[in-house]
């Protein structure tokens, strides 16, 4: 029985994809190392700044100590923070306004596991007035960054502590759903055993059908009435296929 659904971050609730590598790059530029952005997005996508911060700064030969990458990431934030408040209008999905009122009207357990910093996500969910839409958010402030996606650990510890928020929810990952956007986060969510549905919003529909659960162009396309029923009898990992009221070419 489905229960709960789990949502990425950027990518999936919020278009922000471009000014994470920029801010990243200005980091390095101030410590007089080089940003190459073919390495970031074939690298590093979709792992929390923590991670992905400490690899790059490896690669580049510098030691990294925990003082010297709080810093980092608080002035990432920081620049996060700017960048939201020069946006006229927030660049949320979308469908996602749609996506959540059907979710709130199955009553879904909701949480966002990310690889974001968790005063990023709390700054855009109080400029979009969407805080109480989730039950629970898992950030890359709350996890070691040997647990940044595609680990499975955030989202282990997202079922974990929706438990303890309700245990009458009895949730198993076989009781969930994550909606992902990248490679890492698709990974992470299925090496926890949840089946997941890719959106391509990132990259095109046939490179996330080929690895995701189901697929989807668009937010507004997944279906709980098609997938909820894949849940019941154990058959929440069945074909291939797009989550959406079109037709479902890769079943069988």
């Amino acid at each position: 029985m489905l229960k709960a659904i789990f949502f990425g971050f950027h990518g999936v609730i919020i278009n922000d994809d471009d000014v994470h590598p920029q801010l990243i790059a200005q980091l390095l530029l101030a410590e007089n190392l080089r940003f190459d952005l073919d390495e970031y997005r074939e690298m590093y996508l979709g792992q929390s700044d923590r991670a992905r911060l400490t690899a790059i700064l490896q690669t580049r030969g510098r030691f990294v100590r925990d003082e010297y990458l709080d810093a980092l990431l608080r002035k990432k934030s920081e620049g996060y923070g700017e960048w939201l408040r020069s946006q006229s209008k927030l660049a949320l999905y979308a469908g996602l306004d749609d996506l959540l009122y059907r979710i709130r009207s199955k009553q879904y357990a909701t949480a966002i596991v990310t690889g974001a910093q968790r005063t990023d996500v709390e700054q855009v969910l109080a400029t979009a007035k969407l805080t109480d839409q989730f039950s629970l958010v898992v950030s890359a402030s709350d996890m070691p960054v040997s647990a940044s996606k595609p680990s499975p650990e955030s989202y282990l510890a997202a079922i974990d502590q929706l438990n303890v928020l309700d245990s009458n929810l009895a949730l198993t990952p076989q009781n969930c759903l994550a909606i992902e956007s990248c490679f890492a986060g698709i990974e992470a969510a299925k090496a926890a055993g949840i089946p997941v549905v890719g959106v391509a919003q990132i990259y095109p529909y046939h490179m996330i059908q080929r690895c995701a659960t189901w697929a989807v162009d668009y937010l507004n396309e997944i279906d709980f009435d098609w997938i909820a029923p894949r849940y019941e009898g154990g058959s929440n990992t069945a074909t291939m296929g797009k989550a959406s009221r079109v037709a479902d070419p890769g079943s069988s």
